[in-house]
């Protein structure tokens, strides 16, 4: 299939984040050895055990590398946690606000507070976001279960 083939694009030439992997027609989903729909959600459904037993794995793991390892750029997420919400003067028009949809480009820091800090682009902004925020738009993207991980590792530590 060709580039233009496949390449949707959005009002005003932004690229549609629902194909976040447009720009990249060699870069196909699930190119991992490992099946995503083979992985063990087990952890992710009330089974104490294996809960447990990944969270010891968590506590030792070096995130910071580990997600750059893991991780497949750019890819589409949503904004799931802000703490600017609780603000009165909070609108919710500003970009990378919660609710919004935008494109997560590489990992720039490491934040005791905040945790991995992402470089994102949500139309022509480009801006900077923790990764414990936000959750991938599609549960079969690649990097669904690896961002899943850190979220739910970050929140529990």
């Amino acid at each position: 299939m060709k580039y233009n083939q496949w390449a949707k694009f959005a009002p005003y030439g932004r690229w549609d984040l629902r194909f976040a992997t447009a720009p990249y027609p060699n870069r196909w989903p699930l190119m991992r050895t490992e099946d995503v729909s083979k992985y063990d959600t087990s952890w992710d459904e009330d089974d104490e055990d294996a809960w447990d037993k990944i969270y010891q794995k968590w506590k030792k793991r070096d995130w910071e590398t580990w997600l750059k390892t893991n991780l497949s750029f750019p890819f589409a997420v949503t904004r799931e946690e802000d703490d600017r919400d609780f603000r009165p003067d909070y609108n919710g028009d500003e970009p990378f606000t919660l609710g919004h949809m935008f494109n997560i480009e590489g990992i720039e820091i490491q934040d005791e507070i905040y945790g991995i800090i992402v470089r994102a682009k949500e139309g022509r902004q480009i801006g900077h976001v923790p990764l414990c925020d936000l959750e991938v738009a599609s549960k079969e993207d690649e990097n669904y279960w690896p961002v899943r991980e850190y979220v739910v590792w970050f929140a529990n530590r």
